[in-house]
This record gives structure tokens, C-alpha cells and sequence, in this order.
């Protein structure tokens, strides 16, 4: 079973990444499952009667408006990173847990590793599938490399300066 960064701590993923076959037929594993945006979209109601935990994977050019509606039912929101110099997944999880108010598993998945995680922890992932090929131990790490940031976030929105006496 793959591994992850979540809450803190390195676990097991329960969810299971579920496609379409090729001929458009949708079989829903046991247990937990995460889906593409299109899939949800065109499987929403099979999934919906789902006993298990459900879960959607955005892409960078996908909007979080388009499951606002839905996010009470989700556990999990993963977020793509195709790569290091791709931000929108940064501003996607600040609106996601912001504005939408959405309190399940938000999960950063693509090209993640230690360099990337105290900042996508600032706007409110809370799990990480490191990059395969990468440590999880010296990712979780750095997750602790900063102590005091500056900047407000979506995890503690006040600034630094008006905190202190």
C-alpha cells in the first residue's frame, strides 16, 4: 500500500485511484476511492451511493467551483502539481479551505517533495503524496524547517507583526 505525509505523520493511503474502463464502464472498487474531475462528473450519482469515502483529484487548469456544491461529501480533495514552477494548485487549496470552507483531507499529489511541502502546508494541504523517488522521512522534516513564517495563511491568517508586543 502507498504511502503519504498526512496530519504530521507518515500513513498508509487508503484511497484507491478509480478510471473509467475503455469501453466507458465504471466499477467502484471496496473501500475508500478518489476519482478524476470527469469521472465524478459523469459517475456522480454511482459514487454518491458509494458506502466508502469518496474523493476527487483536480487538475491545474480544474476549478474547486466545480464540486463547491459537493464538498460535504467528500473526504478528500487531492490537488495536482505537474511541476515545481505550476502554482495554481497553491491558490486552488487557499479557496478550498477558505472561502468554500472545505474541512476534509486536502491532499497535494504530483511533483511534491520536502522543498514544496511547509509552503502548500501554509495554504491548507494537510497531506502530501511525496514524489516517487523522493524520502518521506526527510520530506515530513520539512515540514518543521520554519518555525515563526511572516505571512498570514489559510492554516493562521494573522501577520507575524501584529502578534507581537
Amino acid at each position: 500500500m502507498p504511502k503519504l505525509i498526512k496530519d504530521g505523520a507518515i500513513v498508509d493511503d487508503g484511497f484507491t485511484f478509480a478510471n473509467p474502463a475503455e469501453d466507458g464502464s465504471f466499477t467502484l472498487p471496496a473501500g475508500p476511492v478518489l476519482v478524476k474531475l470527469a469521472t465524478w462528473q459523469a459517475h456522480r450519482d454511482a459514487l454518491l451511493a458509494h458506502p466508502h469515502a469518496k474523493g476527487v483529484q483536480l487538475a491545474p487548469a480544474e476549478f474547486a467551483e466545480e464540486i463547491a456544491s459537493d464538498l460535504d461529501k467528500l473526504a478528500l480533495i487531492a490537488i495536482e502539481f505537474p511541476g515545481f514552477a505550476d502554482g495554481r494548485g497553491y491558490s486552488t487549496a487557499h479557496l478550498l479551505r477558505g472561502r468554500l470552507g472545505f474541512k476534509g483531507e486536502l491532499r497535494a499529489v504530483g511533483d511534491v517533495f520536502k522543498d514544496t511541502l511547509f509552503y502548500q502546508q501554509r495554504c491548507g494541504f494537510n497531506a502530501f503524496a511525496v514524489k516517487e523517488g523522493k524520502s518521506l522521512e526527510d520530506a515530513l522534516e520539512a515540514l518543521h524547517a520554519f518555525q515563526t513564517p511572516y505571512q498570514g495563511s489559510a492554516e493562521k491568517p494573522g501577520l507575524l507583526f501584529r502578534t507581537q508586543a
